[in-house]
């Protein structure tokens, strides 16, 4: 599997399909962990320098995706000032650089569409499900917004069942980009549906981390007959298991706070012709 430093993002909007896959809950010592550990071979073939740690711009799911969406992605966990890959324009912004693809939309979504781009959110967790006028705001930034029972956090085959949603509206919409999203599920609690424990562990989601590594190589297959894509992979916050006294998540620890993430091109052995619009 070939993968590409990402470079000038400008160059890349309109030539290539923009893939942002959430890992949800996913603690950054897990993900590690389980990469040096091969038990996650896929994550492995993509990331030859493993994930680089980030601190999340949110402790929740929809605080972290809110801010995702408008070009907030997690930043680099040491000093400076980091350039984003995408930025909302607004005056003062000292993270926006000349290779930022820099929309004056309020959302991703919405600039990606504006371009020509088909927005696909395949939703995971709760604030994904469309059940609720809460459950609806962030579904609702996509032309085309796709979760059911079996895509949630309690369907221990939610992982295929997502991917399998996804390559079904990347096959209609085999002429022009895509901008896909996906939220996985298996990796916020309850993960000890994978590994059959009674309590949620690290050990519990890197058996439901295992799920998402195994469910992804017919998205990767389908991209790449595709062309080129630009990737995000990232988790949205971590979550504690008792550390210090904390469980959960939406509380500002260290294990929360710190993230897994990976950027990259992933090379297609096609090309679409589709026009810049």
């Amino acid at each position: 599997m070939k993968v590409f430093p990402i470079g000038d993002v400008q160059g890349l909007i309109g030539a290539a399909d923009v893939v942002f896959i959430t890992l949800d809950s996913l603690r950054y010592d897990v993900a590690v962990q389980a990469l040096e550990g091969g038990h996650t071979p896929t994550f492995a073939a993509l990331l030859p320098h493993g994930w680089e740690e980030r601190h999340s711009p949110a402790t929740f799911t929809f605080a972290a995706h809110q801010a995702f969406l408008s070009g907030f992605l997690p930043t680099p966990a040491r000093p400076g000032r980091h350039s984003r890959l995408f930025a909302a324009r607004f005056e003062g912004s000292q993270t926006t650089r000349s290779s930022t693809f820099t929309f004056d939309e309020a959302y991703l979504p919405h600039a990606l569409a504006a371009r020509g781009y088909a927005t696909i959110c395949i939703g995971g967790v709760g604030f994904f499900n469309g059940r609720t006028a809460l459950g609806s705001v962030l579904p609702a930034l996509f032309q085309e917004a796709h979760w059911s029972p079996r895509s949630g956090v309690t369907s221990v085959t939610s992982a295929q069942m997502q991917v399998n949603r996804a390559l079904e509206r990347l096959a209609a919409h085999a002429d022009r980009r895509v901008f896909l999203f996906i939220n996985f599920a298996a990796t916020h609690h309850p993960t000890r549906i994978y590994d059959g424990s009674e309590r949620e562990s690290p050990q519990s989601q890197r058996a439901a981390l295992e799920s998402i590594d195994a469910a992804l190589p017919p998205l990767l297959e389908a991209l790449q007959g595709r062309g080129p894509a630009l990737m995000i992979l990232c988790a949205d916050h971590g979550s504690a298991h008792g550390e210090d006294g904390y469980f959960g998540h939406r509380i500002a620890h260290p294990l929360v706070w710190t993230v897994p993430y990976a950027e990259f091109v992933l090379h297609g052995a096609a090309t679409l012709s589709v026009p810049r619009p």
